[in-house]
């Protein structure tokens, strides 16, 4: 029953980091993090230990479940609400490569399938591979285009709609649908194209 305790202080300190991020307080955005990381992780652990072996669990009803528990009807405005996500695609990003990589130690290859971007969210038990080669290729998406790396967690890891994506980073839904399209091209080219490109040239 612990892990389904929220203290009151920790939502009222959640809601006020929230107020100071849509302020334009540039350490509030990191505070969020910790709240976040910690919250999302008992969802997790709490949700999974009470599920049949190999089941998956999509972040999105991780991410929005922690929203509903700390943030609750208490809406921040898009500001605020485009904060919390940001910190909590990061957050569920964080939890997933930890996942992956305790795996990855575990098995080698093991012919996994593997998957594009289109119309897949991010699973509590996606295959290590995978996870952490679009982490690899995000991050270096991320280097490049900042702007574009923050849409892709949004949509992505943060499990927002393109609509509500669009208007967490103040930009129009064409703007958004067009770089997400570009987005997953590219890092579909960096995660994939490399194993076709020694498949091809397998002396390189």
């Amino acid at each position: 029953m612990g892990d389904e305790t929220i203290e009151p202080e920790t939502t009222q300190n959640l809601t006020a980091v929230l107020e100071s991020a849509a302020a334009g307080d540039p350490q509030a955005a990191e505070q969020l993090l910790p709240i976040l990381y910690a919250e999302l992780r008992r969802l997790a652990h709490s949700y999974m230990s009470r599920q049949a072996e190999g089941h998956t669990l999509q972040t999105t009803a991780l991410v929005h479940e922690a929203y509903l528990r700390l943030v609750g009807n208490e809406d921040p405005g898009w500001s605020g609400k485009g904060h919390f996500f940001a910190a909590a695609a990061q957050a569920m990003r964080q939890i997933l490569i930890e996942q992956a990589r305790r795996k990855g130690a575990l098995k080698h290859g093991g012919g996994t399938k593997k998957q594009g971007l289109e119309n897949v969210e991010p699973e509590i038990q996606q295959p290590s591979d995978d996870i952490l080669a679009l982490n690899e290729a995000l991050s270096e998406l991320e280097q490049t285009d900042p702007r574009m790396g923050r849409l892709v967690m949004l949509h992505h890891f943060g499990g927002l709609s393109m609509p509500e994506t669009a208007a967490a980073m103040g930009i129009s839904l064409s703007t958004a649908e067009r770089e997400w399209r570009f987005a997953r091209a590219v890092l579909f080219n960096r995660i994939y194209g490399s194993d076709e490109n020694r498949r091809s040239n397998p002396s390189t």
